[in-house]
């Protein structure tokens, strides 16, 4: 009976991963014969199906910008990017669908060693981070072994100071997996979806206005209050408003 339920769910998870193939190189070919919007549709019957990729999200921007929706360009180009936060090709297309947008916000000067880090942490995915630390732990277990073996003072000083560091860089390495986890499950950041927002003082019509925001700029929730988000631009400037202005990454 067990044979029979295990040679049922391989079936059907064979023929899941050659529906999903099929999905994608459909995508693919409408964009190839530059059939843009039928590529469109194919990309976002891909996701709906609950396949996540960053090739995808790529795809879809590409096929977003040759029909000139910027704003869903830049989405999807931001969405690829928090999968593969190191890809040159997605930060290219990115930096030229902004161009597109409205505004043009000077972002705050932040501290050096602050963006230093950062700039590590984002250089590899969750799971890129994590591998390196599950492999800098099985390391270290190595070195330590060879500690409590080793025969000379020599060979002991080596492997402990070694130990030391595999162990230090084990857990940045997991908290780097671990922060960029976060980015992607709490998606604080979020594309301004229509053409003109003005931004309140409150989370209410009314509260005093503040400034105009246009689409396709990045923003950072930092709250939410009933229909109304808190927003914060890079240059510092924050403020409310309706949660269906925006659509989060």
């Amino acid at each position: 009976m067990k044979r029979i339920i295990y040679t049922i769910l391989a079936i059907l998870f064979t023929a899941t991963v050659f529906a999903q193939n099929d999905l994608i190189q459909k995508a693919n070919e409408h964009y190839a014969k530059e059939e843009f919007q039928k590529a469109i549709d194919g990309y976002n019957q891909i996701l709906m199906a609950g396949i996540e990729s960053p090739e995808v999200y790529f795809n879809l921007g590409n096929a977003y910008y040759k029909t000139k929706q910027y704003t869903l360009s830049i989405l999807n180009y931001e969405r690829a990017k928090l999968l593969a936060p190191d890809d040159q090709d997605v930060e290219f297309n990115l930096q030229v669908a902004n161009q597109k947008v409205v505004d043009s916000i000077q972002e705050l000067p932040g501290i050096f060693i602050v963006r230093w880090w950062n700039a590590i942490v984002n250089s590899q995915t969750t799971d890129t981070w994590a591998v390196i630390s599950i492999i800098c732990f099985v390391v270290f277990l190595t070195m330590m072994g060879f500690y409590f073996f080793a025969k000379t003072s020599e060979v002991k000083r080596i492997t402990f100071w070694s130990g030391c560091f595999l162990i230090l860089f084990t857990i940045f390495s997991w908290s780097f997996a671990a922060k960029q986890k976060s980015r992607l499950v709490n998606h604080s950041y979020a594309i301004v979806m229509q053409p003109t927002v003005t931004v309140k003082s409150s989370p209410s019509e009314k509260g005093t206005n503040l400034f105009v925001i246009h689409e396709g700029l990045k923003v950072r929730i930092t709250d939410k209050l009933g229909d109304w988000v808190e927003i914060s631009l890079s240059d510092g400037n924050k403020g409310w408003l309706l949660t269906e202005s925006v659509e989060r990454i």
